[in-house]
């Protein structure tokens, strides 16, 4: 995969975002695609957020080490909350189309990846790890590394082909803001 300037191409503009594009140069990516290294750990790392599952587990993990099932809940509920508002709400009200790679085939993608039916705009995936990553790292020392994973996972959504940059940072300010709305309310220590 490289990354260059957009050029026009009747199947792949798209004139909200015309400053980048990731251009595939070969063959569409299937679940038979023999991957390079960090291809197949963006594959992997997206598949494993879906639905939340990675921070759902970090989630029950610090649940676990404070002895207390009701962090798992509480967390659980907000990121819940957080997926219908995003993937409901503001999806609905935006209705971006995803990148074309998107519909280019319809193989099994790698590592179980599935198809998102929601709008591209804002990325699910980024709104919820920053807002895992917000509620997860408040008083730990752990607080970058939090972040860095949300990072990973924001930037994953766009390696994969599944959102424009801008969905992602759209994703990324929303989980933000509902992390830090979230904080003042809701404790997981």
């Amino acid at each position: 995969m490289v990354v260059e300037e957009a050029k026009p191409r009747p199947e792949a503009v798209d004139d909200r975002e015309p400053e980048i594009a990731v251009v595939a140069t070969n063959d569409p990516i299937t679940a038979e695609t023999a991957l390079p290294p960090v291809d197949r750990f963006f594959y992997a790392l997206s598949s494993a957020c879906d639905h939340g599952l990675l921070w759902l587990l970090l989630g029950a993990t610090r649940a676990a080490r404070k002895g207390d099932p009701a962090i798992a809940l509480r967390f659980g509920a907000l990121l819940s909350a957080e997926s219908l508002l995003t993937n409901g709400v503001v999806k609905l009200a935006f209705r971006r189309v995803r990148p074309q790679d998107h519909f280019t085939h319809e193989e099994e993608l790698p590592y179980g990846m599935r198809r998102p039916i929601t709008s591209s705009f804002p990325s699910g995936h980024a709104a919820t790890a920053f807002m895992a990553a917000g509620l997860l790292a408040k008083g730990t020392r752990l607080a970058p590394a939090y972040y860095t994973l949300a990072a990973l996972v924001a930037y994953s959504r766009v390696h994969v082909r599944m959102h424009h940059p801008a969905d992602v940072g759209g994703g990324a300010a929303l989980g933000i803001a509902l992390g830090a709305i979230a904080r003042r309310f809701v404790k997981l220590t």
